[in-house]
């Protein structure tokens, strides 16, 4: 902690002591930097979350030493589209392990914290801290009215909120972004192996939600329970988060064997663009990035993955990281980004909708390409048919997505 009146200075400073965050601390501190760290939140604060790691996930806490021992391991997905029911197990590439997991994230946090704590970075919670900015570029933060200096700022502070705006940083208007709701419950299935989605929900009025309802094993005898939905559906902004995740519960209830929720449901926003995420001697990372997989909600893998690239590119060289950043960040994620926030508005359309989730589960083929794209396992590095795929998908929303926008739901 700084004396009052001194500004003292740290390499990076981090915003945020998600995954994301305590990514790129672990790996800035390992790499000789000094470290410094905010969270809004308390030391052992819960997120709220789908608790789900995928294989890429899983591949990236690999690379940052964490130890997984305590998270249930999870070996597929079971996609559910009407009466269509198909069980795949994860892929074994060369590139992420055919594991998942499911892992709290009051645990998963913790243990990816201590391990920047263990790297010698500093933590300061309960402390909601700012860029300073000079002109547009952004020198330090400040929290209770002390100051920090830092040669590079990483904002890993999630959804839009003060951090944000203060960076100039806000979603594309005209860009989808999600909500989703989620809870525990017991159940005797608590053990399994596979994640299960629920691809056809419908709200209570019986519009189709694009979107899914999961049943994510946590192997402690409680399973996590939640749906999320996409702004493009019609009817959105009236949609009953809670109903909608009583309508789930009651879905499954006699399958699982689901009792009482064991805690109020809570709901989150999923960003999914962002109009910056970089300046001078600043990077947004994860969420805060609008690093989330429209097709699924999920973004902690892509959090983690972008905190240590940061890092790494600060290691290299402060002065060009932040550029760097951005442009190595756009040529790994944004085209399939691109393709998902597009392939939103066409689901959007209640009647392709039905007929995409047809075409997803129809085939065994197709089933295993939406296997991969569940699993984030697809991104512009991805060879074969799978990447094939993605680049044609692309292009043919590419053309109709003009159409689509101007078709689009009412979301009011």
């Amino acid at each position: 902690m700084q004396h009052a009146g001194r500004v003292e200075h740290r390499d990076v400073i981090i915003i945020g002591a998600g995954p994301a965050g305590a990514a790129a601390a672990i790996r800035a501190a390992r790499g000789g930097a000094s470290v410094l760290m905010f969270e809004k939140g308390r030391r052992g604060r819960d997120k709220v979350c789908g608790d789900g790691l995928t294989p890429r996930a899983v591949a990236a806490l690999d690379e940052l030493g964490i130890d997984l021992g305590d998270a249930h391991r999870i070996d597929g997905l079971r996609m559910i589209a009407g009466k269509v029911r198909r069980e795949l197990t994860w892929p074994g590439t060369g590139r992420f392990p055919p594991r998942g997991a499911v892992w709290p994230r009051r645990t998963l946090d913790a243990h990816v914290v201590q391990a920047a704590e263990s790297a010698g970075a500093e933590v300061i919670w309960e402390t909601e801290a700012l860029p300073i900015l000079d002109g547009d570029r952004v020198t330090g933060v400040e929290a209770f009215g002390q100051r920090w200096s830092a040669d590079l700022v990483v904002a890993a502070s999630g959804a839009p909120g003060p951090v944000s705006q203060r960076l100039g940083m806000t979603r594309v208007a005209d860009e989808p972004f999600g909500l989703a709701i989620r809870t525990y419950v017991e159940s005797p299935r608590h053990a399994e192996r596979l994640l299960e989605a629920s691809l056809a929900m419908k709200a209570a009025d019986g519009t189709p939600i694009p979107g899914y309802g999961w049943m994510f094993p946590a192997g402690d005898g409680t399973v996590n329970l939640g749906v999320g939905a996409l702004s493009t559906m019609k009817g959105f902004r009236r949609l009953n988060l809670t109903k909608l995740c009583d309508i789930y519960r009651d879905l499954v209830a006699e399958e699982w064997g689901v009792g009482e929720y064991l805690e109020k449901p809570r709901a989150w926003r999923l960003p999914m663009s962002t109009t910056r995420r970089h300046g001078p001697g600043w990077v947004a990372i994860g969420d805060a990035a609008g690093l989330v997989n429209p097709m699924n909600g999920e973004g902690i893998d892509y959090g983690l993955e972008s905190g240590m690239l940061a890092a790494d590119l600060f290691l290299e060289n402060p002065a060009t990281a932040p550029e760097l950043y951005d442009q190595l960040i756009g040529e790994r994620f944004d085209a399939f980004l691109r393709t998902g926030r597009r392939f939103s508005f066409l689901i959007g359309h209640p009647h392709l909708l039905a007929a995409g989730l047809r075409v997803a589960v129809g085939t065994q083929g197709i089933a295993n390409l939406t296997l991969q794209v569940m699993g984030n396992l697809i991104d512009a590095d991805t060879p074969g048919l799978p990447g094939l795929v993605l680049r044609t998908a692309d292009k043919g929303l590419e053309l109709a997505d003009p159409l689509l926008r101007r078709t689009r739901a009412n979301v009011s």
